[in-house]
This record gives C-alpha cells, structure tokens and sequence, in this order.
C-alpha cells in the first residue's frame, strides 16, 4: 500500500470509529470500561487528533467483533463474502449484512416474543438522526411510530425517519425475523410500502 494511500486509511479510522460506536448504541464510557482505553484517548482518536495504532485498535475491534481491517477500512481483496458476527442488544440479535461502516448499515434481526400479557403494552420509542427501512422476513413486527401503532406480518415493509419518535416489539408468539437497513445520515431506500386499504 502505498504511503498516501496508507495515511488516507489512518485518517478515516476516527470517523469509523464514531459511526460504529453510535450504530452499536455504545457511549464512550461504556467503550472505555470494555477496552481500558481512557475516555480522553478514545474521544481523540475519534476525532482524529491521536493516531491509531495497533495497541488501541485491536482491544477496540475485540470490542466491537469486527476485523481489524473493517475497523480501519482496508481496500477489498476481492472476496464478496461478509463473514457476519452476530452480537445481542436489548435482547434481539443482530446479524451484520454489510462490511463496511460507512453510508448504509444493513442487519437481519431476530426478537424473540415477549412475555404473556405484555404485547399491548406501550413501547419505549426512541429519536435518533437517520431513516430506516424494514422488511419483515417472518413472525409479526410490533412498530410504533409517534401515535401510530402497525403490525407488519411476513413479507411488509416499512420506511420512516427515525427523528419520528419509534419502537418494535414482537406481536406475536413466535420469533420474529426481519432486515433492517439504516442510514445514519438519513440515506433513504428508494422503496414505499402503502398501508393496506390504500
């Protein structure tokens, strides 16, 4: 690799670091507790201002369950196939579809049913920067969307911007199984579901 393309690499690696960071739902603190790299180190090299070195990214790509050549964002070798690694968050499994870090984020996620007696009950709803798309592969998807309240079945999608106060939960009882694409920087797909009747 040649040296500008060597220091290219390196000074992508904070803006990588802040998107998968922010993707996994991780604060810095927590990051810094699971590597013991000091809040200050990981805050500069997410800014750009410490240089990445092997020391730091690979207790940070142990972290995340990636590759080191993920996390710094090497050149492709020519092999297509993503090698997922699939992690738990808030109960449901993710299953990363994509490689990289940048633009589109694509997951299969899989939730398993609630409790009994607690499928009616109001979700916490969240607000974050981006726009989601979902596409429910089986099972019933619970999604709420600021005062709407949808079951996507087997085979609907749905699209929203996740500024839109939102939350899922399984509405049925069995898992419930569907992709997810999100765009951290609001990147929309270029695909509208109707709701029924219309």
């Amino acid at each position: 690799m040649a040296d500008e393309d060597l220091t290219e690499v390196l000074t992508a690696v904070g803006p990588r670091l802040r998107a998968l960071r922010r993707t996994r739902g991780t604060t810095l603190a927590q990051l810094s507790e699971t590597t013991g790299i000091s809040l200050s180190t990981l805050s500069r090299l997410e800014s750009g201002q410490r240089k990445p070195t092997l020391e730091l990214l690979l207790p940070l790509a142990k972290a995340y369950g990636v590759q080191l050549d993920e996390l710094v964002g090497a050149p492709a070798t020519g092999d297509p196939r993503v090698h997922p690694r699939p992690f738990t968050r808030h109960g449901q499994t993710f299953v990363p579809l994509t490689r990289y870090l940048g633009g589109l984020h694509a997951y299969k996620q899989i939730m398993p049913p609630r409790p009994q007696g607690r499928s009616d009950e109001p979700l916490e709803q969240r607000v974050h920067e981006g726009y989601e798309w979902l596409y429910v592969l089986s099972g019933r998807l619970r999604l709420t969307l600021g005062e709407h309240d949808l079951v996507l079945a087997a085979g609907e999608a749905a699209e929203f911007d996740t500024r839109t106060p939102h939350g899922f939960a399984n509405a049925g009882d069995q898992p419930v199984e569907f992709l997810s694409l999100f765009g951290a920087q609001g990147e929309r797909i270029h695909v509208r579901a109707r709701p029924a009747g219309t």
